[in-house]
């Protein structure tokens, strides 16, 4: 197998959300894969039943300039058609049809990459609930600090005197008891 490294961050920041998929597109494979979008894509076309909808799509003209506005990419030049998007299976399933060691290789290195991110979903997820119980525990206790506010508010404001003959009046009363 090939020595072919490709680093976490290099496949990360490849990597987008989609229809609630994390996927990778056809041009940013073709760079890691080191072969040319349009020959990626003629293997993709030969072998289609390879790639269910779970597997690839194409993505749409509203998706692909929400991508664009990402990455900056210009509308000069470039692309002539929408591309396309491969899920975890998909890449699995290119490695398959391109069959070099490099591809291979590359595959596994993105494939783990996919998996460390599944992996921290699911501990932000854990995390994500915690800081919701949290907020909705200091949301009630917000509730009863206002409505002592409220109460203290209620309270009719009393002269000095009357405080001190009200509170001197309980004390006298306790100790007479």
């Amino acid at each position: 197998m090939s020595d072919i490294i490709v680093s976490f961050d290099a496949v990360e920041k490849r990597i987008y959300n989609i229809r609630g998929n994390n996927i990778i597109l056809d041009k940013d494979l073709s760079d890691l894969y080191g072969v040319p979008t349009k020959r990626l894509n003629e293997q993709v076309k030969r072998n289609m039943k390879r790639f269910p909808e779970q597997f690839m799509f194409q993505l749409t003209e509203i998706e692909f300039q929400c991508l664009r506005s990402q990455f900056a990419t210009s509308k000069r030049g470039g692309r002539r058609y929408l591309p396309y998007a491969f899920t975890e299976h998909g890449v699995l399933m290119l490695a398959n049809i391109l069959n070099s060691k490099t591809a291979i290789s590359v595959s596994i290195q993105i494939i783990q990459t996919f998996v460390k991110l599944r992996e921290f979903a699911y501990t932000h997820k854990d995390l994500a609930q915690k800081i919701c119980q949290l907020e909705r525990k200091h949301e009630h206790h917000d509730y009863q600090i206002q409505k002592i506010f409220d109460k203290i508010r209620e309270v009719p404001e009393m002269t000095e005197k009357q405080v001190k003959v009200a509170g001197f009046k309980k004390l006298a009363e306790r100790k007479i008891r």
